[in-house]
């Protein structure tokens, strides 16, 4: 009696199950057509949508699933909190094929950010033109990608011929790494004046082959043909996992990265080697003290292309100024990429002038080419200026008395409370407000800290005062920009008075020509824009 009824329960467990699968099946039936339409339905949510783009799954994979196979509208809200790293993401999976396309999070500051729809294939180079014309800059120069590493400390400037999504694929999925859009002056420079960036001291001796030949000389010889001397010197080491740090000499040439075991010596059997230039990235690491307990502010570190994102794996290195820095990782770069970074420097040079506006890729073409100089200022009407050099100084003379009709019309007292000061200076994008002088800093040394480099701020110790914040031989220094009044006439003044000027912005195009008391003309400004 108890078989049987045993028997007959699980017949009847048998039974339901068979029901349910069959109305499982039903109801995946019927929701199959309405996520169809769901699909079509939403289109704007398709350029977000980047899982599984390059694969596709086996039968095992929907078999797991029993939900409806509807796809995710809202993908960003799946992926860890502020993580550019969207729910699509192929970390630890083989590399996408060429035609997969997914969405690239850029972030301009640290609030604002912007998704590119981007393939396997797009590099920062386009992307950072793609950013920079969606953004209407005026300048689209020395633009670069960023990679920062907030909690580890570390940034790292993308090559223009790194490819975005392969950098992407090698970050841990809950990270706060991300990409940051903005100016690297510094990216190219060396390549301009690549005496700055190789002091004489840290180029070795073997470094020498052509005599007869200067240190300069051989620097800008090897420099312009994509190739870098070898270089040496003292560095403050952390290895991984290692809390002290101890002074060793280092050797870098093409073949690696050498430690020398017995002071300064050279020799092979005293070289031990650290790592192939091919399978490293360097970074610059900020808040070195903090973090790291490092001897000095100037650090950086080199990390293996194979190893994960964390502090044993990262061999931290200190020097001993911001310019042996600057050497040291210029040097990597050239030792990596080679005639690449040529290649990548003329290209950047090549698309400058090719965006420049034209006159006939201007919207007022026409106009423009129907308009003539003149000269009204005789008697007998005005005369058509055919001199090219006359009517440049017409121009600039036109230029000069707006701007003192523009200064009368606001040195003019208003209700009594005398002068009104000019505020066309906030709209400039060298000027940035009320922000302090660590601030100013980490701007500048952010975007490369070249000579000229600038930008204009308010002073939090003198009211009605702004400080001129300007970067020479990697150093910030910062002038007292004071007003001062004449009668009844508003002026600005960095030299107690000498030189006059009626704004700001005048004061800039003065020392953008003329030096004056400056130790180099004003030339880069700081630049930050919101996505």
């Amino acid at each position: 009696m108890e078989v049987k009824g045993c028997r007959s329960e699980l017949e009847v467990f048998r039974r339901s199950m068979i029901e349910t699968v069959s109305r499982r099946d039903s109801v995946s039936v019927k929701c199959s057509p309405s996520s169809q339409n769901l699909q079509m339905s939403t289109p704007r949510t398709m350029p977000l949508t980047i899982r599984n783009t390059y694969s596709i799954p086996t039968k095992t994979e929907f078999r797991a699933s029993s939900a409806p196979l509807i796809p995710n509208p809202f993908p960003e809200l799946c992926s860890p909190t502020h993580s550019p790293v969207l729910t699509g993401s192929f970390s630890g999976r083989d590399p996408p094929s060429n035609s997969s396309t997914h969405v690239l999070r850029v972030f301009g500051d640290a609030t604002h950010s912007r998704s590119v729809l981007v393939t396997s294939g797009t590099t920062a180079h386009d992307v950072c033109r793609m950013l920079a014309h969606n953004a209407h800059c005026t300048d689209k120069e020395s633009w670069a990608l960023i990679e920062h590493h907030s909690a580890l400390g570390l940034e790292r400037c993308l090559e223009d011929h790194e490819l975005v999504v392969q950098v992407q694929s090698s970050w841990p999925v809950e990270s706060d790494t991300k990409l940051i859009f903005r100016k690297n002056y510094a990216k190219y420079e060396f390549f301009k004046k690549p005496v700055l960036f190789f002091p004489e001291h840290m180029i070795s001796d073997s470094a020498d082959v052509t005599k007869g030949m200067t240190s300069s000389e051989l620097v800008q010889n090897m420099v312009k043909s994509g190739s870098c001397p070898e270089i040496q010197g003292f560095l403050h080491v952390r290895e991984g996992g290692k809390k002290s740090w101890k002074k060793l000499y280092f050797v870098l040439r093409r073949s690696g990265l050498y430690c020398s075991n017995k002071g300064q010596s050279k020799e092979p059997r005293h070289l031990q080697f650290i790592g192939d230039l091919e399978d490293l990235n360097v970074f610059t690491v900020f808040n070195g003290r903090k973090l790291y307990g490092a001897p000095g502010e100037h650090v950086f570190c080199i990390k293996a292309l194979k190893d994960r994102f964390r502090c044993q794996d990262l061999k931290l290195m200190c020097a001993d100024s911001e310019q042996s820095r600057t050497c040291w990782i210029t040097a990597f770069r050239l030792f990596k990429h080679g005639k690449q970074l040529q290649c990548n420097y003329q290209l950047s040079q090549s698309s400058a002038r090719l965006h420049k506006p034209s006159r006939q890729d201007s919207k007022y073409a026409d106009r423009e080419e129907s308009m003539v100089a003149m000269d009204f200022s005789g008697k007998s009407g005005g005369r058509v200026i055919q001199n090219p050099h006359e009517a440049q100084n017409a121009e600039q003379e036109e230029g000069h008395s707006w701007r003192k009709r523009e200064a009368l019309r606001h040195s003019l007292p208003t209700n009594g409370h005398g002068p009104q000061l000019s505020a066309v200076h906030q709209v400039q994008p060298w000027f940035h407000g009320g922000v302090s002088r660590t601030e100013a800093q980490r701007l500048l040394e952010e975007q490369g800290q070249v000579d000229g480099m600038f930008l204009v701020r308010d002073s939090q110790l003198h009211a009605q005062c702004f400080v001129l914040s300007l970067c020479h031989k990697l150093k910030t220094k910062h002038y007292l920009i004071i007003p001062l009044e004449q009668g009844d006439k508003q002026y600005y003044t960095m030299d107690d008075g000498v030189t006059l000027f009626t704004d700001l912005l005048q004061l800039v195009e003065f020392h953008q020509i003329n030096r004056g008391i400056l130790p180099v003309c004003l030339k880069h400004p700081c630049t930050c824009i919101a996505l």
